[in-house]
């Protein structure tokens, strides 16, 4: 209620007041006067009573009003509390003792999508730990926490606070604001440091162990021996250059994995990207008696994603179809538009006509550091990241691998991404 009003309100009850006191003292000493008038000076302040004291319409609609707004302040929060909820850089939610929604800030629009005030906060999250702290505060209230691991439509982890927000005059709460806190970046550097220290450790044994022994060997039997020497130190730069190959791999990948749940926003051209690999792999594919053909259907295909990150994609890609595509005459790129589940999408393929993979070793490609054969990849200078590199770029592009391979004839590998809108308008065709 406004002062305005509380102040008018007030000087009429004093006005009402002092009516009541004059009307009083004149009325009772006319009846002392008069003792026959007393009955009728009885009536008479009993009817001005009436008067002054029953409520009009209008201050009964004014009444009803006020009992509504009161109410309403209870099922939907004020003015107030909105902007203070609307200003949190984080996704927040207001919710009643019924665990309704009641507000929320546009941090939670971008982050969770649209939810209908009024619905109830359990059909878009229904994580039990989740669940029972909300409902936890709210039988004690009393502030709660929880954590959200959510895996679609990115993986993310989310601290979460419940905190009750105080009312006025010691009454109950009637709201609690649910904060949501990204913590997605903090694990992923915990698990990046733990799985870094467990992978280095682990390849990097090998190679350490050869240079120990080499070293040994030249400061003992071998330290008058210049062909020994020269051989040792040959074998010492390879090793060396392994593990420079190996850290340099883990740091790529551990870099992707940190920026996998944010989606490129630039647009990208798969055939500039794939010409850049071919002449980019040409030397190595040369060297190994191969050649890279990549012939462009048209002259641009374009989608959301970073061109940086496509080219390294489809040069490991490529890289791979040539080291372990031994027998095979040349390494083939291709753009296809096609359509999948009724959605156009564009499959980019390497093709090689090597020895092919064995099909119990497909599902596992992409695991970190698995390898069809440890001595085969060792020997081509391989580090086993490559195609895990592949995966977490694509899963960044929102696109996936897919592996086709056929004992004596080759493999294909396709990186399928989605269509952006222009391209839904021009032909496509159906996807295998």
């Amino acid at each position: 209620m406004a002062e305005d009003e509380i102040t008018v309100l007030r000087v009429g009850r004093l006005r009402a007041k002092r009516i009541t006191a004059v009307a009083a003292l004149s009325l009772a000493a006319l009846a002392w006067s008069a003792p026959q008038a007393a009955l009728g000076c009885l009536l008479v302040f009993v009817a001005l009573m009436l008067v002054v004291y029953w409520p009009s319409r209008a201050s009964v609609a004014q009444d009803r009003l006020r009992d509504e707004e009161a109410r309403g302040q209870i099922v939907w929060p004020g003015r107030g509390m909105k902007a203070i909820v609307e200003a949190l850089q984080e996704p927040a939610f207001l919710l009643d003792r019924a665990m309704l929604l009641r507000y929320r800030n546009p941090a939670s629009f971008v982050a969770f999508g649209n939810m209908a005030l009024g619905d109830s906060f359990l059909l878009r999250f229904r994580a039990p730990e989740l669940v029972s702290a909300i409902e936890g505060a709210i039988k004690n209230m009393a502030p709660g926490q929880a954590t959200l691991d959510e895996r679609r439509p990115v993986e993310r982890t989310w601290q979460i606070e419940i905190l009750p927000v105080p009312p006025y005059q010691g009454e109950d709460p009637h709201f609690f604001l649910v904060l949501f806190h990204d913590r997605t970046a903090e694990r992923r550097v915990e698990r990046m440091r733990t799985d870094f220290v467990a992978n280095a450790s682990h390849e990097l044994r090998t190679p350490l162990a050869s240079l120990t022994g080499f070293i040994e060997t030249l400061q003992g039997p071998a330290k008058n021996d210049p062909a020994a020497r020269e051989r040792f130190l040959a074998i010492m730069r390879e090793q060396a250059q392994r593990m420079s190959r190996l850290i340099d791999d883990l740091l790529s990948l551990s870099r992707i994995e940190m920026k996998r749940q944010l989606p490129p926003s630039a647009r990208a051209d798969l055939v500039s990207v794939l010409k850049k690999v071919q002449t980019q792999m040409a030397p190595l594919a040369a060297d190994l008696g191969m050649e890279v053909r990549f012939c462009a259907g048209e002259e641009q295909v374009l989608i959301v994603g970073d061109e940086d990150e496509l080219i390294q994609v489809f040069a490991n890609l490529v890289e791979n179809a040539c080291k372990y595509g031994e027998g095979s005459p040349a390494v083939e790129l291709s753009v296809a538009r096609v359509v999948e589940r009724g959605e156009p999408v564009v499959d980019v393929s390497v093709r090689d006509y090597g020895p092919g993979i064995p099909p119990e070793h497909v599902p596992r490609l992409t695991e970190r550091f698995y390898r069809v054969s440890v001595g085969n990849s060792r020997a081509k200078q391989g580090t086993g990241l490559g195609l895990s590199i592949v995966r977490n770029i694509l899963l960044r592009h929102r696109s996936r691998l897919l592996v086709e391979s056929e004992i004596g004839k080759g493999s294909t590998f396709t990186a399928r991404f989605p269509a952006i809108p222009a391209l839904t308008e021009m032909p496509v065709m159906s996807a295998t």
